[in-house]
């Protein structure tokens, strides 16, 4: 068995591992970090959602700061604020007993910029950003990256969901020259293949975890077949039976995630919905509530779950099939994570029953039929 040493992780860097009860390196982890720690090269990490990618290039790029050189010299890219402070606070985490000093600033639309601009002209050694923001920052002239060493694109494949491709471009332009650039993704569309091709080294590392398997074997995916009219008593019933848990249940809109939070409410359990219309600080409140066990569900958009990343969510629920399998991928990826098993359980009207089919194709995955 690997262990983070083996792999060359300094002892500082593995001391802040252990603290938080990361002791054995995942599959990604053990093929990427010696890679990213000793070549200097493009790279490019496929592996699902969950597997431990933030540490994978997150170690690596600590290890290589020279903390006496105060210009920014990592740059992360992440798709959602929840994300980016998340990563922000995985790395302080990381480098709690680093022997220097590592500086890292979070920059994201939805605080005020001005407040941003000034601590990036304290000494900032990485920078963690959402594709929006930073290009605000770039177009205003006030972050220097001229002596940037590598661009990490995190979640590479949710970035373009989101419609982020020409942000990426702009940066992906505005910061070509001498640094090097890693792309993590859990897919690769055709658009990621252009970034590749047009952005990065023809020669360029790649690893893939797990090729054929494009969704979390710990995932166990079931299907209750109901009516529009049936689907909150089949909830309520499946929440009574898992009320020590925490799990999500997606909406597809954000008037639907509201409306159901409402009703489970109504009905006595610990809820609360995340949606796009809420104010940034109203959607943070929900999170560290989620994340404290204060709220045992929540009720989410697509758009607005993105990017969380919470140990110990044991169950997905899917108001609504998602209009794609990407969304399918990303949505039961919430559950079963670093290791850990879940389940995700599809609401299937008759008229759902082709869809669920295609998806059960599409991922070589199969569902199966519960009563609740």
């Amino acid at each position: 068995m690997s262990s983070f040493k083996n792999l060359g992780v300094q002892q500082e860097f593995i001391r802040g591992l252990k603290e938080l009860k990361i002791t054995t390196p995942t599959a990604i982890q053990e093929k990427v970090i010696p890679i990213l720690l000793n070549a200097d090269t493009d790279f490019i990490g496929l592996d699902q959602t969950g597997t431990g990618k933030t540490a994978g290039y997150g170690i690596p790029i600590l290890q290589k700061v020279k903390a006496s050189d105060t210009s920014i010299q990592f740059l992360v890219l992440s798709p959602t604020r929840e994300l980016v402070q998340q990563i922000k606070k995985q790395l302080f985490k990381y480098s709690k007993y680093s022997t220097h000093k590592i500086f890292i600033e979070a920059v994201y639309g939805g605080e005020k910029i001005d407040k941003q601009i000034a601590n990036l002209s304290r000494v900032t050694h990485i920078v963690v950003a959402t594709p929006g923001r930073l290009l605000d920052l770039i177009e205003r002239g006030t972050i220097d990256l001229q002596y940037l060493q590598t661009l990490i694109l995190d979640e590479a494949d949710e970035m373009l969901s989101m419609g982020f491709k020409e942000a990426l471009n702009r940066i992906l332009k505005y910061t070509s020259g001498n640094r090097k650039t890693w792309l993590f993704s859990a897919t690769m569309p055709e658009e990621i293949r252009s970034i590749t091709k047009k952005y990065m080294h023809p020669n360029a590392e790649q690893i893939q975890i797990d090729r054929n398997i494009k969704v979390n074997t710990n995932i166990t995916h079931r299907y209750v077949t109901t009516t529009d009219a049936e689907k909150l008593e089949v909830i309520v019933r499946f929440l009574e039976r898992y009320h020590n848990d925490r799990g999500i249940i997606f909406t597809r809109t954000k008037a639907g995630a509201q409306k159901l939070a409402g009703l489970l409410k109504a009905e006595g359990f610990s809820v609360a919905a995340l949606e796009g219309n809420m104010q940034q600080r109203e959607r943070e409140k929900v999170m560290r509530a989620f994340k404290k066990h204060t709220i045992q569900v929540l009720v989410a958009t697509d758009v607005a779950a993105r990017g969380i990343d919470i140990a110990n969510v044991s169950y997905i629920i899917h108001h609504q099939l998602p209009e794609n399998t990407t969304y399918y991928t990303h949505r039961s990826g919430r559950t079963a994570r670093a290791g850990n098993k879940g389940v995700s359980l599809a609401l299937i009207a008759k008229k759902d029953i082709t869809q669920m089919r295609e998806i059960e194709k599409s991922l070589q995955i199969q569902f199966i039929k519960q009563e609740y």
